[in-house]
């Protein structure tokens, strides 16, 4: 028999409970074999004694006898006390909180007594503390080991004297005097006081790969696993009120171990002050740097610049190849960015919190090339409008689908077949109604965040909500270069992810449902799209311009009963604009055609002559050529009708604008009365020319009255008319397809709705971002905006489906047109108006904000948006479709896209001045982007980032909007985001070249993206694998232990 006690072996005799023999287990080893028969351990001696062989009773003893041997030595001993003490230690920081960033809510800080803690002095809108983190002289464990050493930051809060773990540094390798690029930062949100304590703890890291407690959060306050890759160093602590007040801005802290007993260093903690600078420049710059404060940079009151980026490529030779030959090139863009005086920072303050929620905000400091400091803060919000804009849209939808179902009743008496039809459509239509309505109860039900993560892309209630939409904003102070302000909008690829990929996405969806359309049977009408889209067009403007027509119609007679000139011109003036636009919205020949079909529909109709069909040639032959009624395609199935008279249209039609005529003549006629009135008025009575005055306007309200009524009578026919011949063909396109017409309107719909909320945020930042910019406010309203897309997903398998969603939706935001008005209350939340094809974005601005845009915007002229879309897929799925599958739909996404760059382009030079925009000045430089782009699109080459490179310069160049898109916005599109500005820094602000690397792995280990990967899986990992990784190009790698299994 065996027992253990402690490190003792006790073997004792089967005869009595005695020992026979004590082992020693020191320096000693197990063993452990399998026979056929049974399990053994084997005990193994430095010393030379002779093995000691122990037989278990079954694999479970033998296993843990040999964990219970292995560990019962004095080192196994004191790791264990170790681990214990650190597990204390992190038992107690879970407890504080759920996880970092994660602010006591208002109501908490208020019931805490906050008047009675010393608030800290700050800018508004600026974070409440930021400070930077070095150490000295740290003592390793063994003398020979390096360490590889981060800080762990925990807030002590003083009301309630419970640990809160709040951020870490990056991992800074074999120094015992590291130097942390990683700064802290408590945003304005934050309850920070002079009172409050802040921990520092410093762990050396022994594998990166196993560093699990620091990248994920720990549910439900489960100890830490002890296994961990790290051991613990040393902490300190102290108050914030002492650096605040501290003369040299500087705190040095002793390092002390668990048991405060021994020193193991010293850790300088370095005040951030917003608006001071460092004068002198360093000797050198190393990770053995130590003594240079870190000092932050002037805010940004205002700032439009555009960037030149490194490329991405995806060999090492390529990227240094394309990096030689820019930094050849002057930073022309950078040296022009300006930060002009006006608007203060929280002049911005309420529409931009209107739209920004929970930022996150993160402090770098890098070395120049000169050997400088430039610093870097690093933010990621949400955006209100994740919600906002679907629930607008939505509620848009049911308004307009309630109109058309009505105007599908009011049809009148129909044919059998024809009824039967309208009766299916209408209860298709019905269902369709009560689900928006539903999608915008449950969304009305909706508290908590205001983004949709990627674990939700796949819930019904939120299809219409994008996924993971974030403001990625970056705010550079170079030492020698003016402020600089970089925005990209990340957000999911918009993709109707609930309905699935089965069977494709909407580009492919669409052209297999107009091809099956086309080869309907005869029991329905074949009208195009455009046809359909025309009709839809024609609804709307009656549904705009008839009430508008009969309003001024009642103002005229208004001021013609007040005997008012100058009134009743200005009253016919608008009457006449009105009623001309409304005349020339039927100028169209589908409207003829319309009536005639729906004359054919009507009961007991005798057709003269039946359809007979024809080729689709025929059919184009006599679009082009034929004046008649039936102009339509297959328009044979649209018979003649021998009682039908085609001119009555046309009567009834003219007759608006013949009764318009007659008011016109009608006012000129009481005007010019009037005018020789008044000069016989000056040689009579007074008093009798009162009489005349007051006798002359019941006339002119007299005269007036009836022609007045037969205008609005005229109008009311047509009305009649328009809305029944329209209303017919939506019922064909509508009834030619059931139900697929209507789930391709619905997963439409989802994907558009996805791709504007990230259009309006885009919008409305760049608007804050740029109002001082005249060139660029010139260039918004004379040209419009452009919007680029780049997207990272592959084409193989549902993300090609998810590709074919996206590109629809993007190309959809063509009809989006943005007006800019001032804000009448504190709600600046934009407000959409408009139907399916055609949308308008008021985006609500202070009084002061919008006195600063040029005069055509005040007046509401209506802004255009130039969207496109390049993708370059980038992983492992890629790789497949590149070497077994097809690739087609990315090469003609691009190319596409591409085209529509150079009609922005192409406007661009035409309309603007050259030297309207500093930034293009570079005429020729932007050709040669542009051409280059060209070749790479052309070249079809794998994987060929550069092209996702040259159009984010080309955008940034010509103040264009950028979004970076991939399946969730969380993984790639971090990979790419962090690449980006890393390049812009090195590029643009004299980035040390030998720190590019590591400026990369900090701000994807410890900035905002990872931040933006713990909010949407709890958890700090990329969810990426080892094999993934490989097929990736290398510069979208992650560092490592930052990567792993994580549900998405």
């Amino acid at each position: 028999m065996l027992q253990a006690r402690g490190r003792f072996l006790l073997l004792e005799n089967l005869t009595s409970s005695e020992a026979s023999e004590v082992v020693i287990l020191e320096r000693c080893w197990v063993v452990e074999f399998k026979s056929k028969t049974d399990v053994s351990i084997i005990l193994k001696f430095q010393s030379g004694e002779p093995d000691l062989y122990i037989e278990a009773a079954s694999k479970p003893d033998c296993e843990a006898w040999a964990v219970a041997l292995g560990e019962a030595n004095s080192e196994g001993l004191r790791n264990k006390i170790q681990q214990l003490r650190r597990l204390i230690m992190e038992i107690k920081e879970e407890r504080a909180s759920e996880e970092a960033h994660q602010f006591l809510p208002s109501s908490q800080v208020d019931s805490l007594g906050e008047p009675q803690f010393t608030s800290i002095q700050r800018i508004a809108n600026e974070p409440k503390l930021e400070f930077s983190l070095a150490c000295k002289g740290l003592v390793a464990a063994t003398r020979d080991r390096k360490l590889n050493t981060f800080i762990q930051v925990s807030v002590v809060h003083p009301a309630e004297h419970i640990l809160t773990r709040y951020s870490s540094t990056e991992i800074v390798e074999g120094t015992r005097d590291p130097l942390f690029l990683t700064g802290v930062t408590f945003p304005p949100e934050y309850p920070i006081y002079e009172e409050t304590k802040i921990k520092l703890t410093v762990y050396d890291v022994k594998d990166k790969s196993q560093d699990t407690v620091r990248t994920s959060v720990l549910p439900d306050h489960k100890e830490p696993r002890a296994d961990v890759g790290r051991s613990f160093l040393g902490c300190a602590t102290f108050r914030v009120g002492d650096l605040v007040k501290s003369k040299e801005q500087q705190l040095t802290l002793t390092l002390r171990t668990s048991d405060g007993g021994k020193t193991v260093g010293t850790i300088e903690v370095n005040l951030v002050k917003m608006g001071e600078f460092e004068d002198g420049e360093m000797d050198h710059i190393t990770t053995d740097a130590q003594d240079q404060k870190f000092l932050c940079f002037l805010p940004l009151k205002s700032c439009s610049c555009g960037f030149l980026s490194a490329t991405c490529a995806h060999n090492t030779e390529n990227l240094e190849r394309m990096t030689d030959r820019r930094a050849k090139e002057e930073c022309a863009l950078v040296r022009e960015c300006t930060a002009p005086e006006g608007l203060s920072g929280k002049d911005n303050l309420p529409s931009l919190n209107a739209v920004l929620k929970n930022p996150i905000c993160k402090l770098y400091r890098f070395p120049t090339s000169d050997n400088k400091w430039m610093r870097i803060r690093e933010q990621m919000a949400e955006t209100t409008l994740s919600f906002h804009v679907p629930k607008e849209l939505i509620n848009l939808h049911i308004k307009e689908d309630m109109r058309r179902n009505q105007e599908l009743k009011d049809l009148g008496e129909l044919a059998p077949h024809w009824d039967n039809m309208r009766k299916s459509v209408i209860a298709h239509c019905d269902q369709m109604l009560s689900m928006y309505q539903d999608t915008l109860a449950e969304l009305g039900k909706h508290t908590g965040s205001s983004f949709k993560s990627s674990c939700s892309k796949g819930e019904k209630t939120l299809e219409f909500i994008p996924i993971n939409l974030h403001l990625q904003r970056m705010h550079v102070h170079s030492p020698r270069l003016k402020d600089a302000l970089y925005d990209v909008i990340t957000v999911g690829a918009p993709a109707a992810h609930f309905q699935g990929f089965k069977n494709g996405g909407l580009r492919k969806l669409l052209s297999k449902f107009e091809a099956e359309r086309r080869n309907t049977g005869y029991q329905c009408i074949y009208y195009s799209p455009e046809n359909t889209a025309k009709a839809k067009e024609v609804l709307s403007n009656i549904n705009h311009l008839q009430p508008l027509i009969s309003s001024h119609a009642d103002l005229l007679l208004n001021s013609a009963s007040q005997h008012s000139p100058d009134s009743l011109k200005n009253s016919l003036k608008m009457l006449s604009e009105k009623t001309e636009l409304f005349v020339h919205a039927f100028k169209d020949q589908l409207v003829r055609s319309a009536l005639l079909a729906l004359y054919t529909a009507r009961p007991g109709c005798v057709l003269k002559k039946p359809a007979v069909p024809r080729s689709s040639a025929e059919e184009s032959d006599d679009l082009k050529h034929q004046d008649h009624p039936s102009q339509i395609k297959r328009q044979d199935s649209i018979p003649h009708h021998s009682e039908y008279d085609e001119e009555e249209w046309d009567r009834v039609w003219a007759n608006v604008g013949k009764s318009l005529n007659c008011v016109i003549a009608m006012v000129d006629r009481l005007l010019e009365k009037d005018n020789s009135s008044k000069t016989k008025e000056g040689e009579s009575d007074p008093s009798a020319a009162d009489c005349k005055v007051l006798h002359a306007g019941g006339d002119w309200y007299e005269q007036l009255y009836p022609l007045v009524i037969t205008l609005k009578d005229c109008m009311g026919e047509v009305v009649t008319r328009a809305k029944q011949s329209m209303a017919f063909v939506l019922l064909q396109e509508l009834a030619c397809g059931l139900p697929q017409c209507l789930m391709l309107t619905l997963r439409r719909d989802i994907v558009f709705s996805q791709a504007l909320a990230g259009l309006v945020c885009g919008f409305i930042i760049k608007l804050h971002t740029s109002l001082h910019d005249q060139g660029f406010l010139q260039q918004l309203h004379t040209v419009g905006l452009l919007v680029q897309y780049e997207g990272l997903l592959s084409t193989y398998s549902e993300e090609a489906g998810m590709l074919e969603d996206m590109a629809v939706g993007i190309s959809d935001l063509q009809k989006v047109m943005f007006k800019v008005i001032e804000a009448k209350s504190e709600d600046f939340l934009p407000i959409i108006t408009g139907r399916r094809e055609h949308y308008v974005i008021e985006v609500q601005l202070p009084a002061k904000m919008f006195e600063l845009l040029p005069q055509e915007i005040k007046e509401g002229k209506l802004l255009r948006m130039y969207p496109v879309l390049f993708n370059v897929g980038i992983n492992e799925q890629q790789t497949l479709a590149e070497r077994f599958g097809d690739t087609t739909l990315q090469e003609n996404i691009n190319q596409e896209n591409l085209e529509l760059l150079k009609e922005y382009y192409n406007l661009f030079t035409e309309k603007m001045p050259p030297d309207c925009l500093p930034h293009f000045q570079e005429q020729n430089d932007l050709k040669g982007l542009l051409e280059n782009l060209h070749q790479n699109i052309q070249a079809k080459r794998r994987k060929n980032v550069e092209i996702m490179w040259l159009a984010a310069t080309i955008c940034r160049k010509l103040n264009g909007v950028r979004f970076t898109c991939c399946k969730s916005a969380k993984d790639r599109t971090s990979m790419s985001v962090t690449l980006e500005q890393c390049s812009i820094l090195r590029d643009e602000h004299q980035l040390h070249k030998d720190f590019f690397i590591r400026a990369l792995d900090c701000m994807r280990r410890e900035g905002c993206r990872i931040e933006n990967v713990l909010k949407n899986v709890k958890c700090r990992k990329y969810a990426f694998n080892m094999i993934q990784l490989m097929a990736f190009p290398k510069y979208y790698r992650p560092p490592e232990g930052t990567y792993g299994k994580a549900d998405t």
